[in-house]
């Protein structure tokens, strides 16, 4: 179930590192997930709608909660006012649920776009990625 965790947690990063990585010229993250796990040209087509579908709103999202997490430390003060601090957490509580539920539910949807030999495969390569960012972590702090 850790498992599961990475990847969706890789797929988001990824995803929300789309438009950068296009404007740089490197491979976007469907195209790397097609390299990694051999997408058909539809699969990749449909995993594509996907992110473009939810990635404008999680991104509004974003910017809504960071304008709320900016208005909560404004109420950082000598002179607070624990019901608008109450008030300002409640609501940056909501959005940042949204958020993780609107995350959680575009990994759900790419998943479920991938065959069980693709999953399989993206398993073990996640693991093998894991496993040299351990060691590349124990080589440095023998380094220390």
């Amino acid at each position: 179930m850790k498992l599961k965790k990475v990847i969706g947690t890789a797929l988001v990063a990824l995803s929300l590192s789309v438009p950068a990585m296009a404007q740089q010229g490197q491979p976007d993250q469907v195209s790397r997930l097609a390299e990694m796990v051999g997408l058909s040209d539809s699969q990749q087509k449909e995993i594509r709608g996907i992110i473009g579908d939810m990635e404008g709103e999680i991104g509004e999202l974003r910017q809504s909660a960071q304008t709320l997490q900016a208005d909560l430390q404004g109420e950082i003060k000598a002179d607070y006012n624990e019901d608008a601090i109450r008030a300002s957490a409640e609501k940056l509580g909501d959005v940042t649920g949204e958020i993780a539920a609107l995350s959680a539910l575009m990994q759900a949807k790419v998943d479920a776009v991938f065959t069980e030999e693709q999953r399989a495969e993206l398993d073990r390569q996640m693991q093998e990625m894991q496993r040299q960012m351990q060691q590349q972590r124990q080589m440095m702090q023998q380094g220390q």
